[in-house]
């Protein structure tokens, strides 16, 4: 199954190596990032299988403006009209004005086994070498709380790109994390929290600095960007992922 309801009317939904997550509030929905180019069939397939339709999307929300989470803007805002929203800082990363990414030379001198080999071909297959500039993307309409279905409230958290936001589901006692934490990558042999190897940040520093807008939060339900929910709250997460930083990252 490539969903799971995680809290109330919460979801995660799995694409290709990378996580959405997706709001409900009566017959509406918010959806957090949008997986890869090649997920957008899965993306309509999960949303229609929890009795919903596309159009029932109010908005997309993106933590950065990576392609795996981009995937799918382009697709919904063409065939349905719907928004996408980000942090002001990130919205030229996302209309392609500004490059703040891994490179595919960077990818090819890690595949040093058999597991980041199957990988990098399924983000290939997936779209992972395919420009995906998103031109409809705008700023977030407002400061605090969104008026979108779950009120998700933006968090700044920038440095694995410029712009990386987190969103907090205070209703929920859940974060979004995207990036900024994950719990696994298939780049990386630790699993549990921790910040992405440093190929992928545009700083890693200001990553790790970044996990001080996440630490105070009333969370207890941790969503990444990559790798399953982690469930003993963000203020672990974040002593977790800390931890590894000074003595793992590569």
């Amino acid at each position: 199954m490539r969903y799971q309801q995680v809290a109330d009317d919460v979801f995660t939904i799995a694409g290709t190596d990378v996580n959405m997550v997706l709001l409900r509030e009566g017959r509406d929905l918010t959806l957090i990032d949008a997986g890869w180019y090649g997920d957008a069939g899965l993306l309509e397939a999960t949303i229609e299988a929890l009795g919903h339709r596309p159009e029932d999307i109010r908005a997309v929300l993106l933590t950065h403006a990576h392609l795996d989470h981009v995937g799918a803007l382009n697709h919904l805002q063409a065939k349905y009209g719907i928004p996408a929203y980000t942090s002001p800082l990130e919205v030229a990363h996302a209309k392609g004005e500004v490059h703040e990414s891994a490179t595919p030379l960077d990818v090819v001198k890690r595949l040093t086994d058999i597991s980041t080999c199957g990988w990098a071909l399924r983000i290939t297959r997936a779209g992972g070498l395919r420009k995906n500039p998103v031109p409809h993307i705008q700023p977030f309409p407002t400061e605090g709380p969104l008026d979108l279905p779950g009120r998700p409230v933006p968090i700044p958290t920038p440095g694995h790109t410029s712009g990386h936001s987190a969103f907090h589901f205070p209703n929920a006692g859940a974060v979004a994390t995207g990036d900024t934490l994950v719990t696994a990558h298939p780049t990386s042999k630790y699993h549990g929290p921790q910040v992405l190897p440093k190929f992928f940040n545009h700083s890693t520093p200001d990553t790790v600095l970044a996990l001080r807008a996440l630490e105070s939060l009333s969370a207890d339900l941790v969503l990444p960007g990559h790798g399953v929910p982690f469930a003993e709250g963000i203020g672990r997460a974040v002593d977790l992922a800390r931890t590894h930083a000074t003595t793992s990252l590569t």
